[in-house]
């Protein structure tokens, strides 16, 4: 617990992603915690990276048994190589 006291009555306050606790009475502020959300290098939540990864390996292994899947998948392979050829 750091520099808080066992029993002690605290309120707390969250500021700019920062959680503080005071003692009671006193004007101290002692830091306890920081909010944390992953983000991913797209600014999107790691979360949200996670279910669509898991969501492009489920399409890939139905596609092994799945022709329409398959070339469904080929052509987006396409797409994707020629836009980002083009890009260039």
């Amino acid at each position: 617990m750091g520099n808080l006291k066992p029993g002690a009555t605290y309120t707390y306050e969250h500021q700019d992603g920062v959680v503080y606790a005071s003692e009671l009475g006193s004007s101290i502020r002692t830091e306890i915690g920081r909010n944390y959300d992953p983000r991913t290098t797209d600014g999107r939540p790691l979360h949200d990276h996670i279910i669509d990864s898991k969501l492009w390996g489920d399409i890939h292994r139905a596609a092994k048994t799945n022709s329409t899947l398959q070339e469904a998948l080929e052509r987006v392979k396409l797409i994707y190589h020629l836009s980002k050829d083009n890009g260039k």
